[in-house]
């Protein structure tokens, strides 16, 4: 799958034993079952654990018994119940990332829980995941806004105006002026298939399709999105 910006996903990981390194008041560490150490990597080392926040919501990982019935040495499984996730970033790496551990991830997605808006005034915001870097994660998506559109398609709209479309959120208008397109939207340019996209703006607005987002994302309706 090539993932955008927008997407909603469901996320889910099968739970593999483990064993119990440390446990503080807020952190699990279990030793990580589907990571090796990189031998090659240059300024990174990597001990083989990951540390688990026991209370942080964004935390996706679980241990099965929970948290506050382990203690190091003991033995569990971690990994990811089935949940919603939306995104806010995706990076690719070439040639792939040093992490310090095997293998090397090319792309990571940031990501947000359902019910959490993305916040620009946030210094950081999301937990990153690794689709390449060997967490057997499922990844199912649910909803894609603009799904009839590709990345770099030109459109007009039935203002008259020309848009060239940079993901859902990110609109730019060949005029220099703001706003967003205003529906029916007829494609001028690029690799959507222009009956699909006159087809899904028939009826609707950009409005509509944020809504739409935003119940897949499970935010609230009178909440903005950025």
């Amino acid at each position: 799958m090539i993932y955008r910006v927008g997407d909603v996903l469901r996320i889910s990981c099968p739970f593999t034993p483990t064993v119990v390194t440390g446990v503080d008041e807020a952190y699990v560490s279990v030793r990580w079952p589907w990571w090796e150490i990189d031998p090659d990597a240059e300024g990174v080392r990597w001990n083989g654990e990951v540390a688990l926040c026991r209370a942080d919501p964004d935390e996706l990982y679980i241990t099965d018994p929970a948290s506050p019935l382990l203690a190091p040495g003991d033995t569990c499984r971690v990994g990811i119940p089935a949940r919603i996730i939306h995104l806010i970033e995706v990076h690719e790496y070439e040639p792939p990332q040093e992490t310090g551990w095997l293998p090397r991830p090319s792309l990571s997605l940031l990501v947000l829980r359902a019910g959490e808006a993305p916040d620009a005034a946030a210094e950081f915001q999301g937990t990153s995941i690794e689709p390449d870097g060997g967490v057997p994660f499922t990844l199912e998506l649910v909803f894609r806004p603009y799904a009839f559109l590709e990345v770099g398609d030109d459109v007009a709209d039935a203002a008259g105006r020309a848009w060239r479309f940079d993901g859902p959120w990110t609109w730019a208008a060949y005029d220099g002026a703001g706003g967003v397109p205003v529906w029916p939207l007829a494609l001028l340019i690029g690799g959507a298939d222009p009956a699909a996209v006159a087809a899904a703006t028939a009826t609707g607005s950009h409005e509509a399709e944020v809504t739409r987002w935003r119940r897949a994302a499970g935010l609230q309706d009178d909440a903005r999105s950025r």
